[in-house]
């Protein structure tokens, strides 16, 4: 499995702002921003979801919401409140609501065929 990176930005509800590198991973659902960043650009927990790992175990996190600003695009996502040791993760749920989805083979982020049916 390849390793693909993305720069971008997030903003909070009060207009700050932080540069953040994801990890593009098509295997998780949510986003997630590491705490120095979610707590730097002020954004709160709204709800509490459990997520499960690969080799069952499992984890409760804290959601919320934030702007993410990447080359590709720009959008409000649902993201998880990671802690110290978290790192940023770029989930399926951003990637489909840019309108994005990560080419494994070129290891790029490339537009999404879009439908209408």
């Amino acid at each position: 499995m390849g390793i693909t990176y993305i720069d971008g930005k997030v903003v909070g509800p009060t207009g700050k702002q932080e540069e953040i590198r994801f990890l593009v991973d098509s295997g998780a659902t949510y986003s997630l921003i590491p705490q120095v960043i979610w707590q730097t650009i002020e954004l709160v927990p709204k709800k509490k979801m459990v997520f499960t790992f690969a080799d069952g175990s499992s984890v409760e996190r804290d959601i919320s919401e934030c702007y993410i600003i990447l080359p590709q695009g720009e959008a409000h996502t649902p993201v998880i409140l990671g802690e110290a040791d978290d790192e940023a993760l770029l989930g399926i749920v951003t990637l489909e609501i840019l309108g994005l989805i990560l080419n494994p083979f070129k290891r790029i982020l490339q537009p999404m065929k879009m439908m209408l049916a």
